[in-house]
């Protein structure tokens, strides 16, 4: 089963949506606004992808909680990333081949078409 993580509103998150259902593949949608992701799903998810590329350092959130002046390790950040979920990189889709975080059509066609 395929799980996709996100928020409704993010323009990523809606490109995913939009490809999975034009190619009729099934899948699930967890909006993290309704139900965060915890630590252990987190810790989980880093097993597979690196922390540069799970967390945003894009993200309003990450302006409006002016992290950049905290200059965060790796370890930081996986702590933000627990507190805040809206810090993750969207969408994180985990399907039986692992983890994808973003939105790539090419790595998209390559790993469900």
């Amino acid at each position: 089963m395929i799980v996709v993580n996100g928020i409704k509103n993010c323009d990523s998150v809606k490109k995913a949506l939009k490809f999975l259902k034009d190619n009729n593949i099934e899948f699930t949608f967890r909006d993290f606004k309704t139900k965060s992701a915890d630590c252990d799903e987190i810790s989980a998810w880093l097993k597979n992808v690196d922390i540069d590329k799970l967390f945003n350092a894009k993200s309003t959130t990450y302006r409006k909680l002016n992290l950049k002046k905290l200059n965060l390790e790796q370890t930081d950040k996986i702590d933000w990333l627990c507190r805040e979920n809206l810090l993750i990189k969207r969408p994180v889709i985990q399907y039986p081949g692992g983890i994808i975080v973003g939105y790539d059509k090419e790595i998209y066609e390559m790993e469900f078409l």
